[in-house]
């Protein structure tokens, strides 16, 4: 492959699977240093990759209004930009049809995607091989760079380090308490027992999420009756939720976004998995990292890789059964 050809990286899932997808940017990069790389994702998640030095462009879908039409504008614009290589990490029809349709020599997904019939090679996302999900990834482009692997990183700016610099200087935790899925999320009330076991040396702790999370997060904070707790959902950006993340003594999250923003700061790490497990592939991956899960053998888990709005069981045993000293002894 010729080392001056243009390169677009397509994942328009969700934001764990774009902050995952950053590997393949630092690998990219490495491998093709005088390439300019472009990046697809959906709209709202655009702002994970601001700032990237190894990024030419952002590519921008709305999937939410006017989804179809949008889907043929980025057809469009993909066909005209003439990329030489597509990278399709999305497995689904949509992403497929953008990458089939590219015009590109080569076009390169998963075969589970529908239009991997189209591709110039197609390779298999296998959940049951005990690959982390990059790694999975690495094997779309190994063909074209090597088998080493590379971690998923995101670049916060000076600002994004200043705005959140007001919260530091003093020992401080986060805690990232919500997930999409029910079953993802550890319970407010034993997050609320785990917070008022953390030792005093602790000046702050800190709570994160989006503006969906602010109510979940307020009465965990006040039923801790602690003046250390700070509810920040809602008022940080992606980049400086990471940003502060990066110095936090310790960052406790469930099987969901914020584990992965930890992951590519290399921020330390504590991730709760409840209904999901590890072997799925999407664990932690900074050098100070922590798996908490149930120590009951439950016939029922994982019950599934995404989790559900309710417990299957309806007793919700792989949350309930986790101990609070369990996340305490992870810290230092």
């Amino acid at each position: 492959m010729t080392k001056a050809q243009s390169f677009l990286v397509i994942q328009t899932a969700f934001i764990g699977d774009v902050i995952l997808a950053t590997a393949l940017i630092e690998k990219l990069h490495k491998s093709y240093p005088d390439s300019p790389i472009d990046f697809l994702v959906r709209r709202g998640n655009e702002s994970l990759l601001t700032n990237n030095p190894h990024l030419r462009e952002v590519l921008v879908w709305d999937k939410k209004n006017g989804k179809i039409k949008n889907l043929f504008r980025m057809v469009a614009t993909v066909r005209k930009r003439k990329y030489y290589a597509i990278i399709n990490i999305h497995r689904f029809a949509s992403s497929g049809m953008i990458t089939a349709l590219s015009g590109s020599r080569y076009r390169i997904g998963f075969k589970k995607n529908p239009w991997s019939f189209a591709f110039s090679q197609s390779v298999i996302h296998d959940l049951g091989s005990n690959l982390h999900e990059i790694d999975r990834n690495q094997k779309l482009i190994e063909p074209i760079t090597d088998s080493q692997r590379e971690l998923p990183k995101l670049y916060p700016s000076r600002i994004d380090f200043e705005n959140v610099s007001k919260f530091k200087g003093h020992k401080y935790v986060c805690l990232a308490p919500t997930s999409v899925w029910f079953t993802k999320q550890f319970p407010a009330a034993q997050w609320i027992e785990f917070i008022k076991l953390i030792p005093m040396h602790v000046a702050r702790i800190y709570l994160l999420g989006a503006t969906s999370d602010k109510e979940v997060c307020e009465l965990i904070g006040k039923a801790t009756g602690d003046d250390r707790v700070y509810n920040l959902a809602g008022q940080l950006s992606f980049l400086e939720s990471a940003a502060l993340m990066k110095e936090a003594a310790m960052n406790y999250v469930n099987d969901s976004a914020p584990m992965h923003l930890a992951s590519a700061m290399n921020a330390p790490v504590s991730a709760l998995f409840c209904s999901t497990v590890p072997a799925f592939g999407f664990g932690p991956l900074s050098d100070k990292s922590h798996v908490i899960e149930t120590r009951e053998k439950l016939t029922c888990r994982p019950c599934g890789l995404h989790g559900y709005k309710t417990c299957p069981q309806k007793h919700f045993k792989c949350a309930t059964t986790i101990e609070s000293n369990s996340l305490l002894a992870t810290l230092d």
